[in-house]
């Protein structure tokens, strides 16, 4: 249950869960200022000290309970989580430069943890792989100059052709910049 919550259309029903109610509120206090009263409240203020108080607290309450709820779907989350499972890693580097990937392994098994580590040789680029169901699995900023490579770790849960594309404008064929990697079954 946890999982519909945070990926898919689960992620968009709790962002309208967060931003509904307070987008009602919002438009209340408008109301109230804009056509009911312009003026000075006539409420004592230790009135609303408490109702700013109460709203406060729920705000905080809801604000760490998703943040916490969420947690596991960080990429650094699950990569700390699979560097601890003891599994081998699967690893692929690779190396983006305008308009192309170099990716030193192109396919993946399904169900073992893969450490990318990338580098960009000339200037800002972007590596997001893409679910074959169009979904954006995760997403890695190649930065010119670094000293250690970017470095993630994923499970590919599902066999199939995955999208990789550049999703920091790097220039005038930026649009082109995409390569795909092949996630085969496991043989166990």
């Amino acid at each position: 249950m946890q999982d519909f919550l945070f990926t898919g259309w689960g992620a968009f029903w709790m962002v309208l869960f967060m931003l509904v109610p307070f987008a009602l509120v919002f438009y209340y206090v408008i109301q109230r200022k804009s056509v009911v009263g312009a003026g000075p409240g006539a409420a004592a203020r230790h009135d609303l000290s408490r109702v700013e108080g109460l709203w406060l607290g729920l705000v905080f309450i809801v604000f760490i309970g998703v943040n916490l709820a969420s947690m596991k779907y960080m990429p650094t989350i699950a990569t700390a989580r699979a560097m601890a499972s003891g599994q081998p890693l699967q690893q692929v580097d690779l190396s983006a430069k305008s308009w192309s990937y170099e990716i030193s392994k192109r396919e993946i098994v399904a169900g073992q943890p893969v450490r990318f580590s990338g580098r960009s040789t000339d200037t800002m680029h972007g590596f997001g792989v893409y679910h074959p169901d169009g979904r954006l699995l995760f997403t890695m900023m190649l930065m010119p100059g670094l000293k250690e490579p970017t470095s993630l770790v994923h499970t590919f849960r599902d066999p199939g052709k995955y999208k990789v594309r550049c999703l920091e404008y790097c220039g005038v064929a930026h649009h082109a910049m995409k390569d795909e990697l092949v996630v085969v079954a496991s043989n166990s």
